[in-house]
């Protein structure tokens, strides 16, 4: 079996939560994209990140079914576990900096395909929802407080490939930054926390902690 580590990505305040992600450190062992995606599918987590060049962090990114040019979350974990000042990834370059206990990544929202931005009127209410059958990407969020820029979010990929909500999704906080014009402190799942903030010329910047699981 191929190794890899395992880091969870946008951990709560406390270390728990974040969504799972599964990193190939030496992507030479892996060369062909159709045996990363058996990998990735395998696997079975949101992302697996396999790191062809680890001195320029360089890093190509696959979902259970997909390969995707750029993704947040993996970047972020991928930005925290090589500790390089930038990630290369299809879609472009991806700055980086470790603040702290946050690791952070500035990339364009529309490097990632589009999501569904869908607003509802109340935190509760997007706790109560039920995972829609496959179809659109959905992000369902609503203000917790609209002053302190505190929104609560669930995402869901629609893909039907066994993710039926991702914990926590970097590239839709990315997109709903984008939108809204202001930073945003975001809990996404069932507690996973993500900070965003634009910057000039439609850039983001997206933060979080991260952990090694395994």
């Amino acid at each position: 079996m191929t190794d890899y580590d395992v880091l969870r990505v946008f951990c709560g305040p406390r270390g728990g939560y974040g969504n799972e992600l599964g990193v190939v450190r030496d992507g030479s062992v892996i060369p062909d994209g159709r045996d990363r995606q058996a990998l990735a599918a395998k696997l079975g987590f949101s992302e697996t990140v396999f790191v062809d060049d680890p001195e320029r962090g360089v890093v190509d990114i696959y979902t259970p079914s997909t390969r995707l040019p750029f993704a947040g979350y993996p970047c972020v974990g991928a930005a925290w576990l090589l500790d390089v000042p930038e990630l290369v990834t299809p879609a472009g370059v991806v700055g980086t900096r470790i603040d702290g206990e946050f690791c952070w990544i500035e990339a364009r929202p529309e490097w990632a395909p589009p999501r569904t931005l869908r607003q509802y009127a109340s935190a509760a209410e997007v706790d109560d929802l039920e995972v829609p059958p496959p179809g659109e990407w959905i992000y369902a969020w609503a203000w917790e407080d609209e002053a302190a820029g505190r929104i609560r979010a669930r995402g869901f990929p629609g893909r039907g490939d066994g993710i039926d909500e991702d914990e926590a999704t970097g590239a839709a906080a990315m997109q709903l930054t984008h939108r809204l014009g202001r930073a945003l402190n975001i809990t996404q799942g069932a507690g996973s926390q993500l900070l965003t903030a634009p910057q000039p010329g439609d850039w983001i910047e997206l933060g979080g902690r991260v952990v090694l699981e395994r």
